[in-house]
């Protein structure tokens, strides 16, 4: 078990709840104590602490709920102390989603109360959750995503008979355009993706994360056989690629990466579908595709055309100066993307290195 001390303690109807603050960096004794929740994802794990703290330098404050010294509740938080905007935290940075974990709210609560009480002795601006139902008595959300996820299955032909006809037919023009796709976790793969990546970012006006960020994917997930890269070529040239998360049952899109004329030729279905079938052949049972804004309904359809079941994803920021759940913009498009579309590569790189630490 990881190293602990007894902060706080609440009433739970039948027992004291006893809330501790754990050390996901010392020991693998986080990933154990959350072994009780079976929803638990990949970012819940120490794996992702240690790639944030390692490349950003945040500061894991990990809370966890115990009844009769049993783990109940846990709720994962990085503290982002910046000069830019400010000192506040996050369950979790850089993840589309990540619910507190716990067998009720009567569990759960407690722990978001804690972390409102120790964010304002560590001078928080805000705590944001990200996903997961409100905690907060009921407040709006702060702003609203799409989820999608599929459940897959080991029957191939179960599965492509779901897609909708404009996907199946897409995947068959890939096949006659001879894309070929690999599977890969070498650190030579993360380098190859990265390329792509920062190509992909350009055309979409955004600036890359720093190639550490991926350098530490590869050591705490890649090479612990937590994750892949699926790699789409034509004619021995990457024109697609992927890196998918997974863990346990369930597996999560993390991030794509192409070049114009994989569109053209249908590469990136290609690493989707070769991705599921990668992945349940492996025992994984549901693929999540990640969040899309409400403003993006040409990648809510793409996702919808997997046969996905589309959910909401929420998030909750709550400013301990006004001492309530306040709006967020949706800014997944802005001014800003004209800049980075217009800058080289090296620089949108730097700026991203800049950059990132400041606005998980």
């Amino acid at each position: 078990m990881p190293s602990s001390k007894n902060i706080s303690s609440a009433s739970a109807p039948a027992a004291p709840l006893s809330i501790r603050q754990e050390e996901p960096l010392a020991s693998n004794g986080w990933d154990e104590l959350i072994s009780f929740q079976p929803d638990s994802s990949i970012f819940h794990q120490a794996a992702w602490a240690k790639i944030l703290a390692q490349t950003y330098g945040f500061t894991p404050i990990y809370l966890s709920a115990h009844r009769d010294q049993k783990p109940v509740a846990a709720l994962p938080l990085l503290e982002i102390d910046s000069w830019l905007t400010g000192k506040r935290g996050v369950s979790l940075p850089f993840t589309d989603e990540c619910q507190t974990l716990g067998f009720s709210e009567t569990f759960r609560a407690p722990l978001v109360a804690e972390a409102l009480r120790l964010g304002r002795n560590r001078g928080w601006k805000y705590l944001e959750l990200r996903g997961g139902e409100n905690l907060f008595n009921g407040a709006a959300p702060s702003i609203g995503f799409y989820g999608h996820r599929l459940k897959l299955s080991p029957d191939t032909g179960l599965l492509f008979e779901r897609f909708e006809s404009s996907v199946r037919r897409a995947l068959r023009k890939s096949e006659k355009n001879g894309v070929r796709v690999g599977f890969s976790q070498t650190l030579q793969a993360t380098a190859e993706y990265y390329d792509l990546h920062c190509q992909t970012r350009k055309a979409h006006g955004l600036p890359p994360q720093p190639f550490n960020f991926f350098r530490r994917i590869h050591e705490h997930i890649l090479a612990s056989d937590l994750g892949v890269i699926v790699t789409a070529r034509q004619e021995d040239r990457p024109v697609a690629s992927a890196i998918f998360f997974h863990h346990g049952r369930t597996a999560i899109y993390k991030f794509g990466a192409s070049i114009k004329a994989a569109l053209d030729l249908r590469a990136n279905n290609s690493v989707m579908w070769e991705a599921m079938k990668w992945l349940a052949a492996r025992g994984v049972e549901n693929l999540n595709l990640g969040r899309t804004s409400v403003r993006n309904e040409g990648l809510r359809r793409y996702k919808l055309g997997w046969g996905t079941e589309e959910y909401p994803i929420n998030y909750y920021r709550y400013d301990l100066r006004a001492d309530a759940v306040v709006p967020l913009k949706d800014e997944s498009a802005g001014w800003y993307n004209t800049l980075f579309r217009a800058l080289p590569v090296p620089l949108a790189r730097r700026a991203g290195k800049i950059l990132y630490r400041h606005a998980a």
